[in-house]
């Protein structure tokens, strides 16, 4: 008998750490399908085609940002800069499409080339200049985007983009909105790139354990300046999922987008520490924002209060984060 028990406290020991393991990947999952099932009894108009479709293309634009944004955290940094360089990038786009009268398909390049030049500056500052954490990098090129972006516009909007641009964050294929089509295409690459590739591999390797990918001959700088430059390319592209939406291209687009996304990857699972977080994952997380939003908006919430339950739970989601790691650490040791 005493010799069978400790078999018995192994395996209920290995049953509590797949219970904890399993609730650790399918947390968010459950968080988003409580949250909906809450909103449902709360609001009759909220489990309908017609607003769950509304909140797939309202997360449209945070689920882009937030990818970029996740690549970044996996590496334990953070992009600060993203809703300026969204805001810049599609007014650029605006002057030379709707001022200048060019093609708008020259004007989607500059915006996304917009976008890539100013993330790679990002990792480039962060790399070569050795500037001690990101969030110098990218808080400097948040503030000098915006303000280019108000230059540049005499802080006005620009409007009247042609359909061809508005495309994507106005059109739908059936009931599905095409923008949120364009998510999962862009969240099925980002699967592949991050769980099939070397790079991917690298970025998780970055972040989890620096020293020792250095020590693996891995090039880190590199690795960082493509993480940057592909955040700045996300964040140009929601941008321009966004003028789609609103047919205007306006200098103050994209204030306080960079803490949604962070909320998103947070929630979904990614951690600060670096070298965690999924894919999939940040989608949930993104989504769960967007259903927040949008459940607040039905309860006829006012928008003051919405920002502080915002607020609160993304520092929920860092202190859930925090605990996580603490019983992690518990265990390990």
């Amino acid at each position: 008998m005493n010799a069978s028990t400790p078999e018995v406290q192994s395996h209920g020991g290995t049953q509590k750490t797949q219970l904890r393991q399993m609730i650790k990947k399918m947390g968010s999952l459950i968080g988003l399908i409580g949250l909906s099932l809450v909103l449902t009894f709360a609001s009759p108009y909220f489990l309908t085609i017609d607003n769950i479709m509304n909140v797939a293309r309202q997360s449209a634009i945070n689920s882009l940002i937030a990818i970029g944004m996740l690549l970044a955290i996996l590496t334990a940094g953070i992009d600060l800069s993203v809703g300026s360089i969204l805001a810049l990038s599609t007014v650029m786009m605006g002057i030379v499409v709707v001022k200048m009268g060019m093609s708008p398909v020259v004007g989607v390049l500059v915006c996304l080339g917009i976008g890539i030049l100013l993330g790679w500056l990002n990792g480039m500052m962060l790399t070569k200049m050795s500037l001690p954490h990101p969030f110098i990098s990218t808080l400097g090129t948040m503030n000098v985007a915006r303000g280019l972006a108000l230059i540049v516009t005499a802080a006005s909007p620009i409007s009247n983009f042609p359909a061809s641009i508005q495309f994507l964050g106005a059109a739908f294929i059936g009931p599905i909105p095409v923008s949120f089509i364009l998510v999962l295409v862009v969240y099925a690459v980002f699967h592949v790139f991050l769980n099939y590739t070397t790079v991917g591999r690298y970025i998780y390797a970055v972040g989890g354990n620096p020293e020792a990918t250095r020590l693996s001959g891995i090039n880190i700088d590199k690795v960082l300046i493509i993480v940057y430059t592909i955040s700045g390319l996300m964040a140009a592209l929601g941008g321009l999922v966004l003028v789609g939406r609103v047919n205007s291209a306006y200098p103050l687009a994209g204030l306080g987008y960079e803490f949604d996304a962070i909320a998103a990857c947070i929630i979904g699972g990614a951690s600060f520490m670096g070298g965690e977080g999924t894919v999939w994952g940040t989608l949930i997380g993104s989504m769960i924002m967007a259903v927040l939003r949008n459940g607040l908006n039905l309860l006829s919430v006012s928008a003051e209060m919405q920002t502080v339950a915002i607020g609160i739970v993304i520092i929920l989601a860092v202190y859930i984060d925090v605990l996580r790691h603490k019983a992690a650490a518990r265990v390990k040791t």
